[in-house]
């Protein structure tokens, strides 16, 4: 049995409450603030012709900045260079993100549109151990809202009890591996990854 209109999906879950709508913003609220920039996690969604994207961004200097209460700034740091989020920018200005906060169960949602800036100044105000990012992602908020704790309870994301043990995970060196036939990852991989994440970190 699929649920196929919107009709039925409302008999089947009934309509928002008041605390389900009333804490959506189209700005950046001063509490909403708070949560920002306690954040340094988030889960960046997009989409493209190709399809749907959804990639992690984490930073230790700031995540984002909130350059007024409508515009969030995203340096866009070093990473796998695939640049699929990027991609999706240029075509489709529509995003998503998702801000997590260690420690805490309320996560805060932002939907908005965006445009890459390679504005010489903004790339240098983001410059962390003299590596500027190559790109900065100009975030037009359109709505924000925080999301309720269950989830992040459900799942005990905090709970050092719960965090799986590094043996018991495949490491990326042995996916690559597997998925390349043996032409790259391996165990070099994995003992090199260190040493070459500290020296292309920013």
């Amino acid at each position: 049995m699929r649920i196929e209109t919107m009709d039925a999906l409302e008999a089947l879950y009934g309509t928002p409450n008041l605390a389900s709508t009333a804490k959506v913003a189209d700005h950046v609220t001063p509490d909403y603030r708070r949560l920002i920039e306690a954040s340094p996690f988030m889960v960046l969604a997009t989409v493209g012709p190709e399809g749907l994207d959804a990639s992690p961004r984490g930073d230790a200097h700031g995540l984002v900045r909130i350059a007024d209460d409508r515009t969030l700034l995203l340096p866009d740091r070093r990473g796998n260079n695939r640049v699929d989020s990027l991609r999706n920018i240029v075509r489709d200005p529509r995003i998503g993100l998702l801000f997590l906060i260690p420690g805490s169960g309320t996560t805060l949602r932002v939907n908005g549109r965006a445009h890459l800036s390679i504005a010489p100044d903004l790339l240098a105000s983001f410059a962390v151990e003299g590596a500027e990012p190559r790109s900065v992602v100009v975030i037009a908020v359109e709505e924000i809202f925080f999301q309720c704790a269950r989830a992040v309870v459900r799942a005990g994301l905090w709970d050092a009890a719960r965090h799986a043990p590094p043996a018991s995970l495949p490491t990326p060196g042995q996916i690559l591996a597997v998925m390349s036939r043996g032409e790259t990852g391996g165990e070099a991989y994995d003992r090199e990854w260190p040493a070459r994440a500290a020296k292309t970190m920013w």
